[in-house]
């Protein structure tokens, strides 16, 4: 091999690399994460059944479907299948999930067990006015204050909450603008603007809260959302998203509801509601909240059960 030949090989395995890495990109960490896991499994059951998980056969994954169905929900198998089906893809083998045995299994599952969804609770604005009163008023109190008003003002996704950085706010006339530097609707990482406008209440007022967070901090650059230690240091590194679900849950714990009800989208799920529940248009409320599916009017319909609600208008 020539001096010309080595140079075109070294490029072309450079490139293969740098097509790999932008594959693994193209999803979020924490799903290829997930798929991994949900890999791994149907890995370890094909081995235990004697079966060829890659590639696998089509009846091979009926059958792990209906071994899953016995302990999971529905939903979980779905997501279960996706990792089988990019796992063949990104070998180079034909998907077996598109199979009418593996479709027709599938729907058999769904329509004996049932695909409801369980979703958090919603803090709402009225858990606002009750609860922040009841928070602590040490540095940790002032950080979890400006958490839960910046996730429900913001509608954002726990995630969301703790990817921003000190250079992702810019503080205005009317209110904030926090950048998010990706998102769930928002894959490629071109940024998105969320505005959140300042408060009417001053103890409500989420915009009054973060700056309130950040001078007693002292941030200057890096995280927004920071661990704070005991005596009130507030250290360096970002916190996880399991800390926010913390924050929610502990602040229910407050207004006397079952923290289990209550997670890190409950302030994201509860300006969605109430913003149906205050007519607000729903292509406002999904300009605001980045919705791009249907998912949004499962929040339509749950704050608006009990308007023109047949039960009251029948004279019981």
């Amino acid at each position: 091999m020539n001096e010309i030949q080595r140079a075109q090989t070294t490029e072309i395995q450079r490139l293969a690399s740098d097509a790999i890495d932008y594959a693994r990109q193209s999803r979020a960490p924490r799903t290829l994460k997930a798929y991994q896991a949900d890999w791994n499994q149907f890995e370890q059951i094909c081995v235990s059944l004697g079966l060829v998980a890659l590639p696998a056969e089509p009846s091979t994954v009926a059958l792990i479907i209906t071994k899953l169905a016995e302990t999971h929900r529905p939903s979980s198998i779905q997501r279960k299948l996706a990792a089988i089906s990019v796992a063949h893809k990104a070998a180079g083998e034909s998907s077996p999930i598109g199979a009418e045995i593996v479709r027709s299994t599938m729907a058999g599952v769904r329509r004996a067990k049932g695909m409801a969804k369980t979703q958090k609770a919603p803090i709402r604005a009225r858990h606002l006015r009750e609860g922040l009163s009841l928070m602590r008023s040490d540095k940790k109190g002032i950080r979890d204050t400006a958490i839960i008003l910046v996730a429900y003002a913001g509608a954002l996704r726990r995630s969301e909450v703790v990817a921003l950085d000190l250079c992702d706010v810019q503080f205005t006339p009317e209110g904030v603008v926090l950048t998010l530097a990706r998102s769930k609707t928002d894959q490629d990482g071109s940024g998105v603007k969320v505005a959140i406008k300042t408060g009417n209440r001053v103890d409500t007022c989420p915009v009054k809260a973060l700056t309130k967070w950040i001078d007693a901090a002292g941030l200057s650059e890096g995280a927004l959302f920071r661990p704070v230690a005991k005596g009130g240091r507030v250290g360096a590194s970002r916190l996880s998203d399991k800390t926010v679900c913390t924050v929610f849950k502990e602040f229910a714990i407050l207004l006397g509801l079952n923290p289990d009800d209550i997670g890190g989208h409950s302030g994201r799920a509860g300006v969605i509601t109430d913003g149906f529940a205050a007519s607000v248009a729903q292509a406002v409320i999904a300009k605001h909240s980045r919705h791009k599916s249907n998912v949004i009017g499962d929040y339509l319909r749950e704050a608006t059960l009990f308007d023109q609600n047949l039960s009251g208008l029948v004279g019981l």
